[in-house]
């Protein structure tokens, strides 16, 4: 048997591609906001992840991208905007980036971005979302505000179903004025899809808010509080102490006591060369006699000083000046003679290498003399005469690689020297720096003592005069950038205000549209009560003749009437058009067959009843926001098998979204066997099969147009879907040979078309025929579909016993309906919104999908066949009952509660085990059914008068 089970696993399992949001539109206006939210002191702004849903025009709230469920909404095409200007918001207590949305019924809601940036892109953006929401909200919008726009499609023979939408005229002169008024900004990494990837913005508490608040109060009331700092003091050097410090000269013995320290620090590093350490010890050339006082120590004592306890700085620097030139020459002339001892030194090893040399030739040549004087062979002396001299050569190298060695240490012993003189340099740096900013303090505290003189006044006034100067210029910078901020704010609202006039008269545009339409439903409306009240007073009055009553010409007319489907063939009366049910669905079906006028009129009234309940059901989340919320938490990892994916595909997959989970369900079942065929190889099987003789090309030749004759896509020989159907169908016969065809593989084929390309539909036969469904299940034999049937009968006795026990009363073979089911997954046996919905599922999660449906179907409807007590009567109700489960909201929500809830435990081990046990039943009844046609055979050639009988199959052939 297949993997059919690994369909089922893949419900628990991780594993596939990434699958992002399906079109390529606009990107999705989505990101984090903080909202202000909660009561009393836990008053404050929550992180909040925000998604706009284009269809109903709301802006949706969660916890995080995650979230499946939105926490609420706003309802932007009703709502207005404002935000305050920094000043403004700070005298409210809101923060510079915080906005605010005026909702119906005077609802604030008070969001804030991340910055000012993101929160005029924010504005700007729902503007342009109301904007395009409001201006295209005309009927036919109304009619399908639950159905994504075809544009949103990219696959499929629906992606290129485009209906022309008639929508109302652009008022030019405002588009001119907004675009006039328009602030362009750009948003930030917490804006759009790839904000899902991003941390959570960290916002403070309200708590937290008011300590800070406090804390700068508390820092204003002590920085006013301080006295005695004037502003001299501020101007003051950070390095200012009240002491005073001299530049002093050295002494002799201190001189050569750190000349003593330098030598030993020198022959420290010669004798250290092998440790590592630091190539540039910058100490900053720190000399011992001087004697530095603590950072600490000095801030210390500069917290004590007295601007009156300042005297001039001393400095004495002819004597030390004289003792550093004389001391610097005697160093030189030492390191003169040290250069030129150590260049003796060299030379004398150069000597003493070379006698050596001499001498150890002279040993060897006395060796060899004593070993010819021994008989020792004379090859032997010249081998080892030539190693001996390879022996010198290498020695020779060695030496000369010392050498270069004791160079290249000599080279970095300068270039240290060099950083250490540099070292001294920078060191003097320091301390002249250090001496002249002391310089500078003296002459601050001369400055001050200056100024607090009765003749400095004027001085103090022109000061004064200074300050109060440069406040009016920061002043004025404040206003300015005050002004800049309020003429942003007067053009976003006059935007706002221009187009909330704009709307008001689309708006009133609107009603007048909707009361001249209403007028003519009205009109309508009093026409056929008018007929119908003709029609009863006809039918009170009793006829006595044989004359014709005019009761079937009122009849007919009404018939007549109400059989009317909308065509669309003057798009421009589109809005006043009374017909609300059109000729096809959103996937191509016909909503009213042409042929049998009973039928006809059936469905007629089921359409009827279907766009009833959609237009005035309540929907309170939109699926669709859950999916595109869904999709952004998947911008940074792959798409993978979990319980939140599972349940928002078992509640339906919306319109647009369709093709690409499709192909993404098909890949994770079908991955493997994909990866493992050459590139290219669905066109290679369709060209083997149009070239060479196919047995399979005549039977499906024969079904294409019988396959779906309802839907446009497949009802003429010239419709695109005809072709794609052929192609696809012919490279799975040449595929699987065994299987070849067999019919309702074109109904799976037709479905799968509709949101799949070819090749794609053709791996979703693949899978469907290889890997969900048992062996031979469409087969000559269809053993496997007879063995489901038994399955079925067993879960039917187990979950649903009372109407197993009724249909066993009356002899009912349920099988007969069923069986189609199975083969073909529901295709033409239920509407085609639940149709759509069971295969979302069913691609996913595998075959088990459609035992839990099936069952889910008959519980459906359980009182219903209860009440039937004829088996007539049950067989037709039988025929007919799935097709009046409407795909209102609730009604698929309880079919899906039933298949999905009230059905569980439904283990797959216990279909597999009941497959099992079936499957060798039905082949022993095979056997048993191929000896008595065996027997039959051999008693016909036998028997003289049992030769003109003949069996099934020979009749068929």
């Amino acid at each position: 048997m297949p993997a059919a089970g690994s369909a089922e696993a893949a419900g628990e399992e991780g594993g596939g591609d990434a699958a992002g949001p399906a079109g390529s539109g606009a990107p999705k206006l989505c990101g984090y906001l903080q909202k202000l939210s909660g009561k009393g002191p836990l008053r404050g702004f929550r992180s909040r992840w925000f998604v706009f849903d284009p269809r109903r025009c709301y802006l949706y709230y969660f916890k995080g991208p995650q979230e499946a469920m939105p926490l609420g909404h706003l309802d932007i095409a009703a709502a207005c905007f404002s935000y305050h200007q920094p000043e403004a918001a700070a005298g409210t207590g809101d923060e510079a980036a915080a906005f605010e949305v005026h909702s119906p019924g005077g609802a604030v809601t008070v969001l804030k971005a991340v910055n000012r940036q993101d929160m005029t892109y924010w504005l700007q953006e729902l503007q342009q979302k109301r904007w395009e929401y409001c201006n295209n909200l005309d009927v036919a919008k109304r009619e399908s505000r639950t159905s994504p726009t075809p544009s949103d499609f990219s696959k499929g023979l629906v992606a290129k179903d485009i209906t022309d939408l008639s929508t109302l005229n652009p008022n030019v002169s405002a588009e001119k004025a907004r675009n006039v008024l328009a602030v362009e900004t750009a948003p930030t990494e917490l804006v759009g899809e790839q904000a899902a990837c991003q941390p959570v913005p960290i916002q403070q508490s309200a708590i937290n808010f008011s300590l800070k608040q406090w804390g700068t109060e508390i820092r204003n009331s002590m920085t006013s509080l301080r006295s005695g700092k004037g502003n001299s003091e501020n101007r003051k050097s950070v390095f200012y102490t009240n002491e005073e410090w001299e530049m002093l000269d050295p002494t002799p013995k201190d001189i050569e006591e750190s000349m003593i320290l330098e030598e030993r620090r020198k022959h420290a590093s010669e004798g250290n060369k092998g440790v590592t350490g630091s190539a540039f010890p910058f100490d900053l050339g720190r000399i011992p006699h001087k004697a530095r006082r603590p950072l600490k120590e000095m801030i210390g004592s500069s917290k004590n000083r007295n601007s009156s306890d300042s005297s001039p700085v001393e400095w004495n620097s002819g004597n030390g000046n004289k003792l550093a030139s004389e001391m610097q020459m005697k160093f030189q002339n030492q390191q003169e003679e040290l250069e030129r001892l150590k260049k003796d030194l060299s030379s004398q090893k150069e000597l003493v290498r070379l006698l050596q040399q001499t001498v150890r030739s002279s040993q060897y040549d006395k060796y060899f003399a004593s070993s010819l004087c021994d008989g020792v062979p004379k090859d032997k002396l010249e081998l080892l005469h030539q190693k001996d001299s390879q022996i010198l050569g290498l020695n020779n190298q060695l030496e000369k690689l010392n050498l270069e060695k004791d160079s290249l240490q000599q080279e970095v012993k300068n270039l240290k020297c060099k950083v250490g003189e540099l070292n001294e340099q920078l060191g003097m740096l320091m301390e002249t720096i250090q001496a002249k900013d002391e310089v500078i303090m003296k002459l601050s505290h001369q400055l001050s003592e200056i100024e607090d003189n009765p003749s400095s006044q004027s001085g103090t006034a022109n000061f004064s005069m200074s300050c109060s100067f440069n406040k009016e210029l920061q002043e004025l910078d404040r206003l300015k950038d005050n002004l800049q901020g309020y003429k942003t704010q007067n053009k976003f609202l006059n935007k706002e205000i221009l187009e909330l006039s704009a709307l008001r008269r689309n708006a009133e545009t609107r009603e007048r549209d909707l009361m001249a339409k209403c007028a003519s439903l009205e009109a309508k409306l009093c026409q056929i009560e008018s007929k119908y009240l003709i029609l009863l007073q006809e039918m009170k009055t009793p006829v006595c003749s044989e004359e014709q009553s005019p009761t079937r010409d009122v009849i007919n007319r009404l018939l007549e009437d109400a059989l009317k489907v909308d065509h669309s063939d003057q798009p421009e009366q589109a809005f006043f058009k009374p017909f609300l049910v059109s000729e096809y669905d959103i996937y191509g079906f016909q909503t009213v067959p042409e042929d049998d006028e009973e039928e006809k009129l059936v469905a007629k009234v089921r359409a009827l009843d279907l766009k009833s309940i959609s237009l005035t059901e309540n929907q309170e989340i939109s699926t669709g926001v859950k999916w595109e919320n869904y999709f952004a938490s998947t911008m940074n990892r792959e798409m993978m098998c979990c319980p939140e994916l599972k349940n928002l595909i078992r509640s339906g997959i919306p319109h647009e979204h369709r093709s690409k989970m499709w192909k993404w369900c098909i890949n994770l079942h079908i991955k493997k066997c994909k990866d493992s065929t050459d590139p290219g190889y669905f066109q290679t099987l369709l060209q083997n099969a149009l070239e060479k003789q196919n047995p399979a090309s005549k039977q499906i030749e024969l079904d294409l147009l019988r396959t779906l004759p309802n839907n446009k896509h497949y009802s003429s020989p010239t419709s695109e879907g005809i072709q794609k159907l052929r192609n696809v169908l012919l490279a799975f016969s040449w595929r699987n040979p065994d299987i070849g065809y067999c019919q309702g593989l074109n109904r799976l084929v037709a479905i799968a078309l509709l949101y799949l390309e070819q090749e794609d539909a053709f791996w979703c036969l693949v899978t469907i025929v290889e890997v969900f469904m048992p062996r031979d299940y469409y087969t000559k034999t269809l053993l496997g579909s007879q063995v489901d049937q038994r399955v079925f009968k067993d879960l039917m006795n187990e979950k649903l016993p009372r109407l197993h026990a009724h249909f066993e009363q009356y002899k009912v073979d349920y099988s007969l309906i069923t069986f189609n089911w199975f083969l073909v997954v529901f295709v033409d046996s239920v509407v085609s919104d639940i149709l759509f919905k069971i295969w979302d599922s069913f691609l996913y999660e595998g075959p088990k999908v459609i035992f839990r449906f099936a069952l889910a179907l008959f519980k459906y409807k359980e009182e219903e066949m209860l009440k039937l007590q004829d088996s007539t009567s049950i067989f037709k109700y039988l025929r007919y009952f799935t097709r009046t489960i409407l795909d209102a909201r609730s009604s698929f929500r309880k079919l899906n509660n039933i298949a999905f809830g009230d059905l569980n435990p439904f283990p797959l081990r216990q279909i597999r085990n009941r497959r099992t046990y079936h499957l060798e039943k039905v082949r022993l009844e095979l056997t048993e059914l191929e000896a008595i046609r065996e027997d039959f055979l051999r008693e016909r050639e036998t028997n003289l008068d049992k030769r003109d009988l003949i069996s099934d199959d020979e009749e068929d052939s």
